[in-house]
């Protein structure tokens, strides 16, 4: 049975996961990950390669997993996502544009971030000083290569700001994308087949010690496919780099939550691993 592999990005370089080796790759992240049959091209590459020797590689700082890519992100792709929305447009009048979007054959998708507004696990993200109703959205996240193909996984964090974005849509850029509201990692997985549709994804927010939220759902309950997400996205967009592609949630906590300084995000996927992160002060 092939085992999954997993790419990280160090200070140090890029460091490859497979069957609980390890190993070092030479060379730029994109000029690494950025390629049709990622998954072939990083089995050739590691037949030959030496393991590194063994440490706890638990300390090694890891990096968000990009260099060059953008962020994008699709909505309302699940039922809770849409019900969420709605409730909080509903003094704009806005709510019945979310209900339309989640029954049509275009997607809601948006540009999330540049990549100096994205973090990693274990850095801080961030939630905006003119907005009083913020969560964490937790999301599996498509690598979609430069020929279009969807050659790996991460996990996502798309921070949302639902005070601005339900006073207004066209608030919505302002509500998803400022400096470190967004969240990637810990690593690329690369798996040989497709992510299954039982993946399960999970969410725990502590606070002050104590969990405040736990929720757990799985890809199963998406309704549109990853393959749909992504030809939507690169149907007139070229990205020479690759990009990453959020594809919505239905984790989302009650209206009378909103995130607080110091609280601690954990997103969980299975198979690729756990985004932790902490809400800055600032």
């Amino acid at each position: 049975m092939s085992q999954a592999i997993k790419l990280y990005l160090t200070k140090n370089g890029i460091i490859v996961e497979r069957d609980e080796h390890f190993f070092s790759l030479t060379g730029t992240w994109h000029g690494v990950v950025n390629r049709k049959d990622l998954y072939a091209y990083l089995s050739q590459a590691l037949a030959t390669a030496s393991p590194l020797p063994a440490k706890d590689f638990s300390t090694v700082d890891i990096e968000a997993p990009l260099d060059h890519q953008e962020v994008w992100a699709a909505g309302v792709t699940y039922l809770r996502s849409k019900s969420a929305r709605m409730d909080e447009s509903k003094e704009s009048g806005a709510s019945i544009f979310y209900d339309m979007v989640y029954e049509a054959q275009r997607p809601e998708i948006f540009f999330k971030a540049t990549p100096h507004r994205v973090v990693g696990t274990n850095q801080p993200v961030r939630i905006r000083k003119d907005s009083t109703w913020n969560v964490p959205e937790p999301e599996l996240t498509l690598f979609i290569s430069s020929a279009k193909t969807i050659e790996g996984y991460t996990i996502g964090n798309d921070m949302s700001s639902r005070s601005i974005e339900g006073e207004n849509p066209l608030y919505l850029p302002q509500a998803k994308s400022y400096d470190g509201c967004a969240a990637l990692g810990p690593c690329l997985y690369v798996p040989e087949q497709p992510i299954g549709l039982d993946t399960g994804i999970h969410l725990s927010i502590e606070r002050n010690g104590q969990k405040i939220f736990t929720g757990d759902a799985t890809l199963k309950q998406m309704k549109r496919s990853l393959t749909e997400l992504a030809s939507w996205l690169t149907r007139e967009c070229s990205f020479p780099n690759g990009v990453y592609l959020m594809t919505g949630t239905c984790l989302v906590p009650e209206n009378n939550f909103t995130l607080q300084a110091h609280d601690r995000i954990t997103i969980g996927i299975d198979g690729i691993g756990i985004l932790s992160n902490t809400v800055a002060a600032d």
